[in-house]
Formats: C-alpha cells, sequence, structure tokens
C-alpha cells in the first residue's frame, strides 16, 4: 500500500486533525490567519472528496465547494451591518464626537477621585456606542485623553493603559462588528446578541470605573481630582453627546422594538452621524477618509471570514466538532469546570493571534461543545449545567468569549491596542502601556466571573425581546 493509500484511506476525523494542526504551523509562522485556514480548508476538503470520489473528481468538487463560499457570505445581510457600524465610528471622528464626550465626561465626572481616568474609561464606553472598532476608539482617545492626564501628573503608564482598555469596550457595547461575526459564524440572531451587549459593556464600564477610583485612594500622587466646573458648564457639554444617544435608541427601537431590522439601525445611524459631521464642518477629504478607512478595515474582517469558512466548511465534512463535544461532555469534571478552562485557553491562544481570527477559527469547534455540555439546544433554564436554556446559552457564551476577545487586546505580546496606544504616544513605549494596562486584565477576569455567576445580566434584553 503506497502513503497516498494510506492517507486517502485515514477516517475524516484523522483527516481533521491533521489539517487543523498543519493549520495551526502556519499561523504560528507567521501566515496570516485568513490564507493559513483558507489553505488548510482546501486541502482538507480536497484530501476527504479525493478519498471518496478518486483524486481529480475530489479536486473539482472541492474547488467548486470553496470557490462559492466567498459569495455566498458576502450575500449575507446580516454581513452588510458589519461596514455601517465601522463607518458610524470614523463618522463621527470627523464630527468631533470624541472630543465632545472626552469634555462632557471631564466635566461630570473629573471631581472623583482619579478622575480623569474615570472620565476616559466612559467617553470611551460613549464612544464605544457609536463605533464597533476597539482599535480606532484607542488611537482616538490617545490623542485626546493622554495629553490631559499627563499634564495634570498622571503616571504615563496608567494613562496610556487606561485608554488601551477602555478601547475594548468597543468590542462589547453595540454597535459590535466582532458581536456581527460571532451572530453569524454560530448562526444565532444578531439583533438578540446585540441587545444582550448593553448591560455587560456597562458592567465592564462600572467594573473599570471602580478599579480606578481603588487605584487613586491607595496610590500616593496618583493624580489629582480636577474641579471647579459650574453646573452650567456640565450642562453645556450635553449637546455635543446628544448624538450617542441618538444612535443607541436608534439601535434599541429598530432591534428592541420591533421597527427595522439591525441593518436598517446601522445604515441610519451611520446616516444620522453623516449629516452630524458635515453639520460640523466636515469636508470631502474627511469624508473620504472616513469611506476609504473603513472600506480597508471591512475587506481586512471579510477576507478573514471568507478564509475561515472554508475551513469551516471542510471542519463540517470531518465531523471535528462533534467528536470534539462528545469527548468534552464525557469528561468526568463538572461543566463548568470544563468552561473554566476553555476560557482560560482562549486566554492563552489571545496571546497569540487576534481577536477576529480566533473566535473565527476555534468556534466552529468550541460552540458546539458548549452547547452540549449545558445540555443540548433544546435544554430548558432549570435542567441545564450553567442555568441557561439551549438558546440563552448561546447569547451568554457569546458574550462571555467576546469579553474574553477584549481581554486579549491588551494582553502581550499581541495586545494590538497596546501597540495602537504606543504607537499614537511615542513617550509611552509598548512596555509602559502593557504594564498600564494590567490591572484592567484583573478587571476583566472580575467581569468575565461576574457574568458567569450572573447570567440574567446578559440574558435579561434578550429574554424581554422573546429570547433566551
Amino acid at each position: 500500500m503506497t502513503l497516498v493509500d494510506t492517507l486517502l484511506g485515514l477516517p475524516p476525523i484523522e483527516i481533521g486533525l491533521w489539517v487543523t494542526g498543519v493549520m495551526l504551523v502556519l499561523v504560528v509562522l507567521g501566515v496570516r490567519v485568513a490564507f493559513a485556514a483558507a489553505l488548510a480548508g482546501l486541502v482538507g476538503l480536497i484530501w476527504i472528496f479525493s478519498a471518496r470520489l478518486g483524486f481529480e473528481r475530489g479536486v473539482v468538487v472541492a474547488m467548486k465547494m470553496a470557490g462559492t463560499i466567498p459569495h455566498s457570505k458576502v450575500s449575507t445581510l446580516a454581513l452588510s451591518l458589519i461596514p455601517t457600524f465601522i463607518l458610524i465610528g470614523f463618522l463621527a471622528y470627523h464630527a468631533g464626537l470624541t472630543r465632545a464626550l472626552f469634555e462632557a465626561a471631564k466635566r461630570w465626572l473629573a471631581w472623583l477621585p482619579g478622575g480623569m481616568g474615570v472620565a476616559t474609561v466612559f467617553s470611551t464606553a460613549g464612544f464605544a456606542a457609536v463605533s464597533g472598532a476597539s482599535v480606532a476608539t484607542s488611537a482616538v482617545f490617545a490623542r485626546i485623553a493622554v495629553p490631559e492626564m499627563l499634564a495634570l501628573g498622571y503616571d504615563k503608564r496608567f494613562a496610556a493603559g487606561v485608554v488601551a482598555a477602555g478601547g475594548t469596550l468597543a468590542s462589547l457595547i453595540p454597535p459590535s462588528a466582532i458581536l456581527v461575526i460571532y451572530a453569524i459564524i454560530v448562526e444565532q440572531d444578531v439583533g438578540a446578541l446585540l441587545m444582550a451587549g448593553f448591560l455587560p459593556g456597562a458592567v465592564s464600564a462600572l467594573i473599570y470605573g471602580a478599579l480606578v477610583i481603588g487605584l487613586a485612594k491607595t496610590r500616593r500622587g496618583f493624580g489629582p481630582p480636577v474641579t471647579g466646573f459650574s453646573w452650567r458648564e456640565r450642562l453645556a457639554t450635553l449637546p455635543g453627546a446628544a448624538p450617542v444617544f441618538v444612535v443607541i435608541a436608534i439601535i434599541v427601537v429598530c432591534i428592541y422594538g420591533g421597527v427595522g431590522t439591525p441593518t436598517e439601525a446601522g445604515a441610519l445611524g451611520a446616516f444620522v452621524i453623516l449629516l452630524l459631521a458635515l453639520y460640523r464642518g466636515a469636508r470631502l477629504p474627511q469624508l473620504k477618509q472616513s469611506l476609504m478607512e473603513t472600506a480597508k478595515l471591512t475587506v481586512m474582517i471579510f477576507t478573514i471570514i471568507w478564509g475561515v469558512l472554508i475551513y469551516v466548511r471542510f471542519l463540517g465534512f470531518a465531523d471535528l466538532p462533534g467528536a470534539f463535544a462528545d469527548w468534552l461532555v464525557g469528561l468526568e469534571q463538572s461543566p463548568m469546570l470544563t468552561l473554566v478552562l476553555i476560557l482560560c485557553a482562549y486566554a492563552v491562544l489571545g496571546m497569540f493571534m487576534d481577536a477576529i481570527g480566533m473566535l473565527l477559527l476555534t468556534l466552529p469547534v468550541v460552540f458546539p461543545a458548549v452547547i452540549a455540555l449545558n445540555g443540548g439546544e433544546a435544554v430548558s433554564a432549570a435542567d441545564s449545567a450553567f442555568g441557561v436554556s439551549g438558546v440563552g446559552c448561546a447569547i451568554w457564551f457569546g458574550i462571555i468569549v467576546v469579553k474574553m476577545a477584549e481581554l486579549c487586546l491588551i494582553t502581550p505580546p499581541i495586545g494590538l491596542n497596546c501597540f495602537v496606544v504606543a504607537g499614537v504616544r511615542p513617550e509611552c513605549s509598548v512596555q509602559d502601556v502593557f504594564r498600564g494596562a494590567t490591572p484592567f486584565f484583573v478587571a476583566d477576569v472580575v467581569t468575565i466571573a461576574v457574568l458567569i455567576a450572573f447570567p440574567g445580566i446578559v440574558l435579561w434584553l434578550p429574554g424581554q425581546m422573546g429570547y433566551a
């Protein structure tokens, strides 16, 4: 028997393991996730179909199948949310909304201990409500907030760290591109997931704020509070920040109220912010830059999705997700411990991969396993392992895993937000930013623990919509 015959005679699960191993090696060697996944998926499809149909016929079938994926997925209505969410963020920047949010937060919150840090957290949370890009949020507020904190005597490591951590909130608070990607990859309702992100995002921001206040109270010379703003000066900032609440209202009314679809909410939000940008003086160069940056980021995300979905299609034929789920369920330990170990694996994996690529590669295998651990898709909350129904588990796990992706944005060595802040602020090295963000890593762990212990925080709004 030749080597080719031996390889073609392997069971599909073993083929899946070999191809997945090769793909991980390619990623470690520096090949982009999109291309590593697409290549691995194509080779895997050829391998499986060649074993069934012969080599020539197997290549033809595999190539046709892989070739149809980009068109079939890009034509999905839910994917149109991603460019509109990204465009909202860039237009909001050119409309001066970031400066207005920071000024409003400063005047209302800077009197607290560590007040400028608290103001930075809540202004980034506000901007997250009109931007689906964490990196863009960190880059913008690195230009605005860090200089003001340094001028007041804040440690440069903390000033940079709070901006890097605050930027991660854009992954969770709608409009969130990564939540849309999660919904598409696991075939869940986009609107329910977007609504589920509101309360956890608010909880995460509150925990960040409490951390800053705690640091200010326990560290001498941390940074003085800023006082002296009158109520008139505070109220004068509200009109500038009002568009944030308009966008939030559009999303809530369209999705929660059933007035429109998430896609319509994204398009309407982008239109409102466009009008605001024009009203505040944005001209053709700024609008062109917004559209170009949106197009670049959208193409990058879509390319990753296309490549990974070819790999996902191969996994389905190899039956690797089902085998992994059966293995996890068969472990002689509590499902909650298994879930914690899965999240720890995400924390480690996120140190070496970007958030979108990490989720796209792992969710096709991990998601069915988590659903099986909970008791299956049809399980009730009373009979489940995690205290949530089958539908609720899909939403709850989505928020937790996206929060894990946020955590990975500030962990070395890949922590993208930290590199962005260091690139914008030359006085802060990458090491400074990572050190400043370390306390927020602890805060994220606390947030994840709270969401696991109290799933109602995640599921209350979707429950009001008839989900979970």
